[in-house]
């Protein structure tokens, strides 16, 4: 691919600029204008503001298919710890999940695609998408008129980079990523002086009742030939080793395969927490707030099959596995869903092959290889940035060249 032979060493400054300056979720103002501004540059009809900091850019040329490509570009709030040369320049803020990567794989198939329209026919839409992390940024898009300005899509394609050898393939048909349910529970109390505790209906008891209760539900509730999972990851309670508060604060992250299982732990959480607030004798009934949803990303079964040929062809089939489910989740299937069009998402390996392959060959994966939203994770500029541009546009051109 001579011209991405060409791209590369652009695309490789790309991807340290974008490592560096790392933006939140709906703060990628920075990384979205310098999105745009290349899109413009490639010859593209780029869209600003779509979700507040999204962007689109549609390249329409001649009849034929409505192609989405997808990436998202919003950062964590992790302190990067990778010891990198261009790590990120911005505190408590990291791309530890890799969607400066995925921006730059993008941009890249953007203009490769670009620059050789004699070889498809149809519109190529590129969707650089904020807010990712907080399950928010596809929904906002949609809302904003993504398709009103760059058309309805015949299919959706993305990808995500993971720790796998770089350069290697997973792709699933149907379900392969998780949807995820983010849950803000306050249970209300009536504080006190903690040598008083008779005067009081302590919250921080009420509390842990319900975290020891809740992990019943996955091991009592849910059949062992079903999946979930549920954690609760914060609980706050009380300013002072004397005072019993008047409120205990905790947010539960519950993972899912299937929907009636999705709706049994959902159910299960609500009358566990009820419970304990009215066994504790709580002055009011607990307040339990959704915080964030992500759907689970299904894979159409055709298209799927489709493009796992495709990548035997680009990478070698020695280097295309199937996907393992994955419990981490996504917002990329509301674009397919919104549209009903087949929408595939497939995984990218970004680490240094030799370092994962001895990892794996010593039981030691889990321990040695850092993963997505780790202080440590870092995918490696070369093969990663080839690859994951490789295979972005060998998915476009299958749709694009049936035109």
């Amino acid at each position: 691919m001579t011209a991405l032979d060409e791209l590369l060493p652009e695309l490789r400054k790309l991807y340290v600029d974008l490592h560096r300056h790392p933006e939140l979720s709906f703060e990628e103002h920075r990384t979205a204008a310098e999105l745009a501004r290349r899109l413009e540059t490639a010859g593209y009809e780029v869209h600003r503001g779509l979700g507040g900091t999204g962007v689109a850019g549609v390249l329409r040329n001649g009849d034929g298919p409505v192609v989405m490509l997808r990436a998202d570009i919003d950062a964590l709030p992790v302190e990067e710890k990778t010891g990198l040369d261009y790590a990120s320049e911005v505190p408590g803020v990291m791309h530890a999940c890799g969607h400066d990567m995925h921006a730059t794989w993008l941009t890249g198939a953007a203009n490769v695609l670009a620059g050789d329209r004699d070889a498809w026919r149809g519109t190529l839409v590129v969707v650089f998408q904020p807010g990712e992390e907080q399950g928010a940024g596809a929904a906002a898009m949609l809302r904003d008129g993504l398709f009103d300005v760059a058309g309805r899509p015949s299919v959706v394609l993305g990808q995500h980079v993971v720790p796998g050898p770089a350069g290697w393939v997973l792709t699933r048909p149907g379900v392969i990523m998780a949807a995820t349910d983010a849950l803000r529970i306050v249970l209300h109390g009536r504080g006190g002086h903690g040598s008083r505790p008779e005067t009081t209906v302590d919250p921080a008891v009420m509390a842990a009742a319900v975290v020891l209760r809740l992990q019943t539900i996955v091991s009592r509730e849910i059949s062992a030939t079903d999946s979930a999972v549920v954690t609760v990851g914060q609980l706050h309670v009380g300013t002072a080793n004397n005072i019993i508060a008047d409120d205990a604060v905790l947010e539960v992250n519950i993972r899912t395969f299937d929907g009636q299982v999705r709706d049994r732990v959902l159910a299960a959480v609500e009358r566990i927490v009820r419970a304990e607030a009215e066994a504790a004798g709580a002055p009011k009934p607990p307040d339990i707030e959704t915080i964030a949803s992500f759907p689970v990303t299904v894979n159409d079964d055709a298209a799927n099959e489709r493009l796992t040929s495709v990548f035997r062809r680009v990478v070698g089939a020695e280097h295309v596995l199937e996907a393992p489910l994955v419990t981490g989740s996504e917002d990329f299937s509301e674009f397919g869903r919104a549209a009903g069009v087949p929408s595939v998402f497939w995984l990218v390996g970004g680490l240094d092959p030799e370092t994962v392959l001895t990892a794996i060959t010593a039981g030691r994966f889990e321990q040695d290889v850092p993963s997505n939203h780790s202080s440590l994770f870092a995918p490696v500029p070369d093969p990663t940035v080839r690859a994951g541009v490789e295979t972005l546009v060998a998915a476009a051109l299958e749709y694009l060249a049936d035109a």
